[in-house]
């Protein structure tokens, strides 16, 4: 959009060619020289510092080697125009009028006061071109002078006052900012031009010839385009302030940037000034302001649509959500929400901080028994063992029974149940885990009492056999031999008594467990309490001479 704006502002400049080549071509003017030993000036003193308006050298506003009022240089206020130096000459220079450019009238003094000169603007150049507008052009009229700025603020409106702010927070230099401000309250912009991305305007300094000033800003995108116009036309109000030259400030505020902000206007500005801005590019910024409050439009052809194409579009939307409107009222309402709401983004409160576990697990409830309803025993058991499970889970961060195989939880389910199949209950719940795993209620009792005796490795003791390495397990006999048991006879990890009726077996953990059987049947069960001494694992079974 901006490479559009330069082809603008260079079509513009060929329009204001072709309008002064139709009124005739202009006598060349005699050059001035510069005397010895001068020194080379600036226009009017429109240069860097204060910007002053005078003039530096014999003739005020002197130019290097050109007339008085003339351009530092060629390439600062026009471009090189084909025809050789006099005809680029008479382009930039147009023909002098009486009574303004200097030349002297008869009856009227030929020097008038310098601050007649500073106080009101020279005839010159001219923007203003009202055949040429369009859609996507329009030229406003210079406004009297005689306007004075309220205290609050330059603009009268927010957005105008926007805009002001977003030059004033660009600006470099408070003082070219008051300069400019009293160049617009004072008549010295000419007519504005405003296209697309573009304010453009002679601005009048203390010489014959004005500056020819920019301000360039950013263009929307098709997708902010449709952003504003889904929001201006979803509330009638917002297209009734637009018709009547408002702008409503929840309009500006749905998520496209209407308004500039600091550093969006780019000014330019032929004069010398190398200010950022000059007062003359400040100038017609304030007078910008102006525009914007007289007409929200200005804002929106700056940012690239026109009022009679944005008109019509928020007519079209406005009469689709009428008659979708009259659809929705015929039809029953659906229940849910609108779509917005359930996509944005929510920002849910924390949690709040976990409660401290209990110490131990309670005891679930009876489950009273009803005819064809669940075992009441069953129930009370997988309630039980479900509590225990969330309570380890809870308190160590892990489920130690996540990995065991349905045999090792059958065996872990019927461990915890108080007593060994001497009950009716305790009997059914044992032939029901036997039967799920294809094992024997005997099977199962020897297992339960290997899991009491060390949980999980005992019932691996139990039921794996290994060769265990030099060390602990060669060491065992002799303490045993020691502690006046008899030399017990080794197989894999089994320490067995030489009558068959004791036998001690290394677990994996190093602990040694005890067994007992009747003598001469190898039928094996767990007795006692695991221990670090093979001699220790056999206590409570007997002293070395009982067995």
């Amino acid at each position: 959009m901006l490479g559009n704006s330069l082809d603008l502002s260079s079509r513009l400049d060929r329009e204001e060619q072709a309008d002064e080549s139709d009124t005739g071509p202009n006598p060349t003017r005699p050059a001035t020289t510069s005397a010895p030993g001068m020194r080379e000036g600036t226009d009017d003193g429109e240069g860097t510092g204060d910007g002053a308006d005078t003039g530096t050298g014999t003739n005020a506003g002197a130019g290097t080697g050109t007339n008085a009022g003339a351009d530092v240089g060629a390439g600062l206020g026009a471009d090189p125009a084909p025809g050789g130096a006099d005809a680029a000459h008479a382009r930039v220079h147009p023909e002098p009028v009486p009574g303004v450019s200097g030349i002297p009238v008869p009856g009227v003094s030929a020097d008038p006061p310098a601050a007649a000169q500073r106080s009101a603007p020279v005839a010159g150049r001219s923007m203003a071109a009202p055949a040429r507008d369009g859609e996507l052009r329009r030229t406003f009229p210079p406004p009297p002078p005689a306007r004075t700025p309220r205290a609050s603020g330059f603009a009268e409106t927010w957005w105008g006052n926007a805009w002001v702010a977003a030059l004033e927070e660009m600006a470099l230099d408070a003082a070219r900012l008051g300069r400019g401000k009293a160049y617009a309250g004072e008549g010295h912009v000419d007519a504005v031009t405003v296209t697309p991305g573009l304010v453009l305007a002679y601005v009048h300094g203390s010489r014959p010839r004005p500056y020819r000033v920019q301000i360039r800003m950013r263009t929307l995108p098709d997708d902010d385009w449709e952003r504003f116009l889904d929001a201006a036309a979803e509330r009638p109000s917002h297209i009734a302030a637009l018709l009547d030259k408002e702008l409503p400030q929840a309009l500006a505020d749905c998520g496209v940037e209407l308004l500039p902000g600091p550093g969006d206007l780019v000014p330019r500005c032929s004069c010398p000034d190398s200010g950022h801005p000059c007062k003359h590019a400040a100038a017609l910024c304030y007078q910008t302001a102006r525009l914007l409050d007289e007409d929200p439009f200005v804002l929106l052809l700056l940012r690239g649509r026109g009022e009679r194409e944005l008109l019509d579009e928020l007519s079209r939307r406005n009469a689709t959500l009428a008659a979708r409107s009259a659809r929705a009222a015929e039809e029953p309402a659906l229940p849910g929400v609108p779509a917005r709401e359930a996509v944005e983004r929510r920002v849910r409160a924390p949690l709040p901080a976990p409660l401290p576990p209990p110490a131990h697990p309670e005891q679930p409830p009876a489950y009273p028994a009803s005819p064809g309803g669940p075992d009441p025993f069953a129930l009370d058991q997988l309630a039980t063992d479900a509590a225990a499970r969330a309570h380890a889970l809870l308190t160590t961060g892990r489920d130690p029974l996540a990995e065991l195989t349905l045999w090792q939880d059958a065996v872990r389910l019927a461990a915890t149940r108080p007593g060994s199949g001497l009950t009716a209950t305790t009997r059914a719940l044992y032939a029901d885990l036997a039967t799920a795993t294809r094992r024997t209620p005997a099977d199962l009792a020897r297992a339960v009492a290997a899991w009491r005796q060390g949980g999980l490795e005992g019932l691996a003791v139990l039921e794996e056999a290994w060769d265990p390495p030099a060390g602990r397990f060669d060491r065992a006999r002799p303490l045993l031999l020691a502690a006046d048991f008899p030399a017990f006879r080794p197989w894999h990890n089994h320490l067995t008594h030489p009558h068959g009726h004791i036998q001690l077996r290394l677990g994996h953990d190093g602990l040694w467990y005890a067994y007992e059987s009747e003598p001469g049947h190898d039928d094996w069960w767990p007795r006692g309490t695991p221990d670090l001494d093979p001699v220790g694992a056999l206590t409570g079974l007997g002293s070395p001479t009982d067995v």
